[in-house]
């Protein structure tokens, strides 16, 4: 039984990607997880790391590092990192799997002779290039880590293809499309009602996201539709804005999270999913969520602007919409068109899709991944 590493700077329960990689190797093989939060429920050896305090002074001093390029200094004495050396430094293993960029130098440090597979959850360098801030602290940064540790890695993956096409472009490497599905949930569509179409969006409450944009996007449309929100309160302030917006269209709520598992299960009673996603950064230009894959496994109809990695599966199994734009009235006039019957088949197209576009497919490539490189 091979002993595997993997390492996220993430709260591991409530981390899809990471769990469904958790849950594909457990059992099989001797598995030490190492992150943020409580122990997740699996057959694990888990490893909670510390996280650097969050005191005004200690951000300024590790921003005076950043700005002088100091670069490993600021990475090796980051609290998470040291938390894992002291916990990890003198055990063995047959694979480290890295848990995106951020954690690729400590997977090298850990591994020893042992192989590392780093798994960019985005394209890292340019994940926030929108906030100005963003790109004159980490942007230099993140290149660094990306230029000198993704070329030595024994294997890469990345989420959908535009994001391994630049990684491939800019560093020469070759990553391996795992895309962020869930298990398949073999769940059936129910009924469209007649004169109501129940939209959904789920997800985090991040303002970058621009979701006010689906707030307005209800003005557009008839009283057949109602739209749900079921948003992580990850910004307190944000998510007060959006209900402020929304207050005065009765059609619109805001209902609270569900966990991580019983997010499909609770989608299904919806008609369509929506996400409307400007494409403010490179990795929102090649969004592929794990949201589109649970609208699909909750066998709902699809709702999106025109974000190539999602509207190029959607056409593919023909389950939804894609707005001409992402403007708010554009979504809404690909939505006002429909009728139950078409909603139906969306909902029914979608169901189909499904036995496809699941973790089973996607988790045996990384089980060959695995395979190959412990």
């Amino acid at each position: 039984m091979k002993r595997i590493l993997i390492i996220s700077f993430s709260a591991i329960h409530s981390d899809p990607r990471v769990m469904r990689q958790v849950r594909l190797l457990e059992g099989d093989h001797r598995l030490t997880v190492a992150g943020y939060g409580p122990r997740p429920d699996a057959d694990i050896q888990f490893v909670a790391l510390e996280r650097s305090p969050a005191r005004i002074a200690r951000k300024a001093f590790w921003a005076a590092k950043l700005m002088l390029g100091a670069f490993d200094s600021y990475y090796w004495n980051q609290q998470q990192v040291r938390s894992a050396i002291a916990q990890l430094g003198a055990e063995k293993f047959d694979l480290v799997i890295a848990n995106d960029v951020s954690s690729a130098p400590l997977a090298f440090r850990l591994a020893g002779e042992a192989p590392v597979m780093v798994d960019a959850h985005e394209y890292s360098p340019r994940e926030f290039e929108d906030k100005r801030l963003w790109r004159m602290l980490f942007g230099r940064y993140i290149n660094d880590l990306c230029a000198r540790y993704l070329p030595r890695a024994a294997s890469m993956t990345t989420v959908c293809r535009g994001i391994a096409d630049e990684y491939a472009r800019v560093y020469g490497v070759k990553p391996l499309v795992i895309h962020n599905a869930p298990v398949h949930q073999h769940l059936a569509p129910t009924p469209v009602v007649e004169g109501r179409i129940r939209l959904i969006h789920h997800g985090a409450a991040i303002r970058s996201r621009h979701l006010a944009v689906m707030i307005e996007m209800m003005g557009y449309l008839d009283q057949r539709f109602s739209l749900d929100f079921m948003l992580m309160d990850s910004d307190p302030a944000y998510l007060l804005e959006l209900r402020e917006a929304a207050k005065g269209d009765p059609r619109i709520r805001f209902i609270p999270p569900v966990p991580m598992p019983e997010i499909c299960q609770h989608l299904n009673g919806y008609d369509m999913g929506v996400f409307l996603l400007p494409p403010v950064n490179f990795n929102y230009e090649h969004a592929l969520p794990n949201k589109f894959f649970e609208f699909v496994q909750a066998c709902l109809g699809v709702a999106i602007g025109p974000s190539p990695e999602m509207a190029n599966l959607l056409r593919a199994y023909e389950c939804g919409v894609v707005a001409d734009s992402f403007a708010a009235r554009s979504l809404a006039a690909s939505l006002q068109q429909l009728d139950t019957e078409a909603v139906t088949a969306f909902k029914q197209a979608s169901h189909a899709a499904a036995a496809e576009l699941n973790y089973e497919r996607d988790g045996e490539r990384l089980l060959s991944e695995v395979a190959r490189l412990a």
